[in-house]
């Protein structure tokens, strides 16, 4: 079966393992997916990342981050926009999650970035999911 939304499937497995307490999480390359999983360790959601292939298909390695009591950093992953209804915001009221401890993720005219990059350089975009 044909997965109709790929990030919206990256979000739930990052979710899921990220609850069941596991180490790492695998997910299948694109370069969307890419720049999220980038600004998720830029705001310091997840330990690293890196690149595997598994029968010549191209995976991302997600390695999860917990606190002292084994608690995950990730409370929170959800998408905003999704195939079915997309949704857009300028610069001025892209909204601000848990009142600035969580981030939203961009997709601009000048490339994926946090809500806080798109607000400093002024440029709205559609709004792909938020994190806290």
């Amino acid at each position: 079966m044909a997965i109709s939304d790929p990030v919206a499937d990256m979000l739930t497995k990052v979710r899921n393992a990220s609850l069941a307490k596991h180490e790492k999480v695998d997910i299948k390359t694109s370069n969307l997916k890419l720049q999220i999983i980038k600004i998720l360790k830029n705001e310091g959601y997840i330990k690293n990342f890196k690149k595997v292939t598994k029968n010549g298909i191209n995976y991302t390695r997600i390695f999860l981050k917990y606190d002292d009591g084994q608690n995950p950093i990730i409370h929170g992953i959800e998408r905003i926009s999704k195939p079915g209804r997309r949704v857009y915001s300028g610069y001025q009221k892209i909204p601000r999650i848990f009142n600035g401890y969580g981030v939203v993720i961009v997709s601009t005219s000048s490339g994926v970035i946090s809500g806080k990059k798109a607000m400093e350089q002024m440029v709205g975009g559609e709004l792909i999911c938020s994190v806290w």
